[in-house]
């Protein structure tokens, strides 16, 4: 109930403010598991996505939006709640492999959930390589996978920004990608690869990015 009045105001006054664009939003399907992968530019599009899909979305984010003290840190963890967020360490090995199941649960559930193949948010506006836990979360689940573009959200608030911006957003979904069958023949490693390399091609063709060939890698400004 929380979730639902929050996520009707807030889309109510992102239109209102933003008035983006949303293209597609009927390929997400309204019942049932499924994955949104989605290109990243900004800290915002994780408030982005969940108002613009009209059901629950899970997804991962940084543990420490949770733990700020003061009515700052109350803030934080009652807006990033109220999205649909899950507290995770973020980072390589163990907290890697806690994202994930948080994902795999809530697709074992039936929700949807949404990933950021490239990791971390893009600083310069070209689309990087794919980590495979995407891939990870459709083969293990059966979910399809819903390719996302967001564009316009590095413009809301750039990095140092301390102040949202007024700037027009587009959000397009593609079609769904089923993955459930047809990758048995290959290594569990390379059917990640190939699985993530079509979600984060179908993620291209919506975004029209430049590519980086090459992965984002952690560090600087945190997400």
């Amino acid at each position: 109930m929380f979730y639902s009045t929050t996520r009707r105001v807030g889309a109510t006054l992102g239109r209102l403010l933003y008035r983006p664009t949303i293209e597609g939003v009927e390929h997400v399907p309204a019942t049932g598991p499924v994955i949104l992968a989605s290109n990243h530019l900004s800290f915002c599009d994780s408030v982005v996505i969940p108002l613009a899909v009209p059901r629950h979305v899970r997804f991962p984010a940084k543990a420490e939006y949770f733990e700020g003290r003061g009515p700052k840190g109350a803030l934080s963890r009652v807006t990033f709640t109220a999205l649909g967020a899950v507290p995770v360490r973020r980072g390589a090995g163990r907290e890697a492999i806690e994202a994930l199941d948080v994902g795999l649960r809530a697709l074992k559930d039936g929700e949807a959930f949404a990933i950021y193949p490239e990791g971390t948010r893009s600083r310069d506006g070209r689309l990087y390589r794919g980590r495979t836990g995407v891939a990870y979360l459709a083969l293990m689940s059966g979910a399809p996978v819903v390719p996302v573009a967001l564009s316009g959200t590095e413009r809301i608030q750039p990095i140092g920004a301390k102040v949202p911006r007024i700037k027009p957003i587009r959000v397009r979904f593609g079609p769904p990608l089923d993955f459930s069958i047809g990758y048995d023949h290959l290594k569990a490693g390379r059917a990640r690869r190939a699985v993530t390399d079509e979600i984060m091609a179908a993620i291209h063709a919506l975004s029209g990015q430049p590519l980086a060939g090459k992965y984002n890698e952690y560090g600087g400004e945190a997400d």
